[in-house]
């Protein structure tokens, strides 16, 4: 399949959407989490995932979703790798199109994590080509049409996200919701986890079950990725990698830059780039940490 390769570019009518294409062999993904959702399509190849319902394997034309919060990692499921196309919509513009379709007040979910459906495999690349040549008119059609026929043929609504997304926060256990507030609090210089467990009341190693257990990740991977969502914010401000670095608590640039190519699959500095030409792109192979 050649070498590794991947842009990660904003939707042209839909800055809040963004898309990544991109072809892997040897990157993986670190277990991480979306705000908003997760549709890919394969176009070449095997992509292997973990997910909450055991380890998926998509191969070509399959339609990969993954709900808001859902932990998840990603790696090839063959020697070739996989190429495939995502789109990153927030929680907002799904449910908008949802309310459009007459569907109940809450927020769609998708149960199936992978999807055997050529018509949507088309709608997702139909997005990208038309995102790719910048036709805001197009691109737009095209998302929404996609989005419809996912929620009409994939979907259901419940009513809360499930756990460690975003809007289930009140169904926490409170030492979990205080000690997330406390890391979101702390990217640079954040507590030890005995620290934590004491700031919320209670002893580290049940604080590290019960977070790991409803969050879906352990305290430090978690903060991790709450530097990872701030940095995109700061370098979507036109900052340097390695101001950002400074500001969301990472070692330096290089650790900011294994962290962000785990999560993102680009590199910051071509993410940054997006801000003044509207791609991003990363070409040869995505470092391993």
């Amino acid at each position: 399949m050649g070498e590794e390769v991947a842009h990660y570019y904003r939707h042209p009518a839909f800055p809040e959407v963004d898309l990544l294409r991109a072809r892997y062999v040897t990157h993986r993904f670190a277990r991480h989490a979306h705000d908003g959702y997760v549709f890919g399509v394969i176009d070449a190849g095997v992509e292997e995932f973990e997910h909450p319902g055991g380890v998926q394997r998509a191969g070509a034309g399959s339609v990969v979703v993954v709900n808001p919060g859902v932990v998840h990692g990603g790696h090839a499921g063959a020697p070739e790798g996989w190429a495939y196309r995502v789109i990153y919509p927030p929680v907002g513009v799904v449910a908008g199109v949802a309310a459009e379709l007459g569907a109940r007040a809450g927020t769609p979910a998708f149960p199936d994590p992978v999807v055997d459906d050529p018509r949507a495999a088309d709608l997702l690349r139909a997005v990208h080509r038309a995102g790719e040549k910048g036709d805001a008119l197009a691109a737009s059609t095209m998302l929404r049409t996609a989005l419809t026929g996912m929620l009409t043929r994939h979907a259901h609504v419940r009513d809360h996200l499930r756990s460690g997304a975003p809007g289930e926060a009140w169904r926490m256990p409170r030492a979990v919701r205080e000690a997330r507030e406390i890391l979101h609090a702390s990217l640079v210089g954040p507590p030890s986890l005995d620290e934590l467990a004491e700031a919320v009341g209670t002893r580290p190693f049940p604080l590290l079950r019960a977070f790991r257990d409803t969050v879906g990740l352990p305290p430090h991977a978690y903060l991790n990725q709450v530097r990872v969502r701030e940095a995109r914010v700061l370098l979507d401000e036109g900052l340097r990698p390695a101001d950002v670095a400074a500001r969301t608590g990472f070692a330096d640039q290089a650790h900011l830059t294994r962290h962000f190519k785990r999560t993102l699959g680009v590199p910051p500095g071509a993410y940054r780039s997006a801000r003044a030409i509207g791609r991003v792109g990363a070409h040869g192979a995505p470092e391993e940490s």
